[in-house]
């Protein structure tokens, strides 16, 4: 009767363990979505492998392009709900999550601040009127994912690989729920997004390069800063465990 309790218990334990976060984050991790846009481009084609990290749940992201001045050039991927501003879990209203407009200017700041579009309330988000453009949107990932993209026409000789990336929750002793009272935006968000670079010279093209993590956004979206010390953040520089990009020469 003993075995048979103790047998009870670890059964117990293990079907409690699979349906933890962190099962559900190394089954993400190991999983690996296919992303395809733009292939009508007429530019190089650009392929940006994300490997997810220990902290990978459910993120948000942006892959995009910049000359080699910082200044932006396209995206090549964005979540369907950051593109048009209808998010799944958008509204609460009625005492059940549906889908709706919100405005969340802090979830991808730096990409949606260098894209430069600001629309009529003010932000600098994508919404309904202003949305971008299906070609360079898909469903979000929720898994490790391969992104294959191309430009839209020949890249200069020198540009970046950028990729911002956000999780929401992901409070730690620097980055607690008090820091900025009474805004909602930053309760919801914690720890900012990272932004990752790659810096690609076509006339020394290397077979892959390894994105580096350069700075972090504002916890609010209140700007589009790039703020370089990434000393305060903890599980957000984990969402990810590494980003490798391959670009073909056509």
């Amino acid at each position: 009767m003993k075995m048979k309790y103790i047998i009870a218990l670890l059964a117990a334990s293990l079907a409690a363990c699979s349906t933890s976060p962190s099962v559900t984050r190394l089954a993400q991790r190991q999983t690996f979505t296919d992303i395809v846009t733009n292939m009508s481009g007429a530019g190089q084609e650009i392929e940006v492998t994300f490997y997810g990290g220990p902290s990978l749940y459910y993120p948000l992201m942006a892959v995009w392009l910049e000359d080699d001045k910082g200044d932006y050039l396209q995206s090549l991927f964005v979540p369907r709900s950051v593109a048009t501003g209808i998010f799944r879990y958008g509204s609460n209203a009625a005492g059940k999550w549906v889908a709706a407009s919100r405005r969340a200017p802090q979830t991808l700041p730096y990409w949606s601040h260098q894209r430069g579009i600001k629309a009529v309330d003010g932000l600098y988000m994508p919404d309904t009127d202003n949305p971008v453009a299906d070609a360079y949107s898909g469903a979000t990932p929720t898994t490790s994912f391969v992104l294959r993209s191309r430009a839209d026409k020949p890249l200069p000789d020198r540009f970046s690989v950028m990729l911002e990336v956000n999780q929401n929750w992901d409070w730690n002793d620097y980055w607690t729920n008090d820091k900025y009272p009474g805004d909602t935006n930053y309760l919801s968000n914690a720890q900012p997004a990272v932004v990752y670079e790659s810096k690609i010279d076509l006339g020394d093209l290397h077979e892959r390069y390894i994105m580096k993590p350069i700075g972090h956004s504002h916890p609010t979206g209140a700007t589009g800063e790039l703020f370089k010390d990434l000393g305060t953040l903890t599980t957000a520089l984990e969402i990810a465990d590494s980003v490798v990009v391959r670009i073909t020469r056509d």
